[in-house]
């Protein structure tokens, strides 16, 4: 029988593994990567956001948001201009920033209802549209993707708002997280400064296929 060896067995430490490098996700839409729209010209508008950051913003608007001529809402949306683009230090919150976008569009006949005033779906397309913006300028000014699509929104609707009346949508970052955010949106008539409408909007920032 062989004998056994008296010498004590070391075993050795266990080598670490290499460290994994998280693996980073494609956006869904980067801004980044989208045309510039020529029909926009950012030095007009307003706010102290990085021209840069104006541009990438109405690029993901039109190009993502509104989209090609045969879509839904086109004729609104291309109507819809920005004035004013801004991210300052968020009151009340050390550390963070808050974004906000003004964008004005005048009521023309094919966004009324039968009773001649702005019809609840063209207002919510607005909603959906501008309230998602502050949210791109946040994540273009802290490394986040702001682009998202709407998991919801809610809005209540304070008073009509007949042919001609010039719309100005304010809208507001409220939160944003990896994959969660969240804004708020009050749309006036920007005349009498009479609230037409005010929402929430929370967005989500899915996987690059869905």
């Amino acid at each position: 029988m062989p004998v056994a060896s008296s010498s004590k067995h070391t075993l050795s430490s266990p080598q670490p593994h290499p460290q994994r490098q998280p693996r980073k996700e494609k956006a869904w839409v980067d801004p980044t990567a989208l045309p510039d729209d020529l029909d926009v010209d950012v030095a007009l508008i307003g706010g102290s956001a990085p021209e840069y950051v104006k541009q990438l913003v109405c690029n993901t608007f039109y190009s993502y948001g509104v989209g090609e001529p045969d879509v839904f809402g086109y004729a609104v949306g291309r109507a819809t201009r920005f004035v004013e683009m801004s991210v300052e230090p968020a009151p009340d919150r050390a550390g963070k920033m808050e974004a906000t976008t003004v964008a004005e569009v005048t009521v023309t006949k094919h966004m009324l209802n039968g009773a001649g005033m702005l019809h609840g779906a063209t207002l919510t397309y607005l909603v959906d549209n501008c309230a998602s913006t502050p949210l791109v300028v946040l994540g273009l000014m802290t490394g986040t993707n702001g682009v998202g699509v709407t998991q919801g929104m809610n809005v209540l609707f304070h008073a009509p708002a007949p042919l001609g009346t010039i719309l100005r949508v304010t809208s507001t970052s409220i939160s944003m997280g990896g994959r969660v955010m969240a804004a708020r949106c009050e749309i006036t008539d920007k005349v009498s400064g009479r609230v037409v409408a005010s929402a929430f909007l929370n967005k989500m920032q899915p996987k690059a296929k869905l």
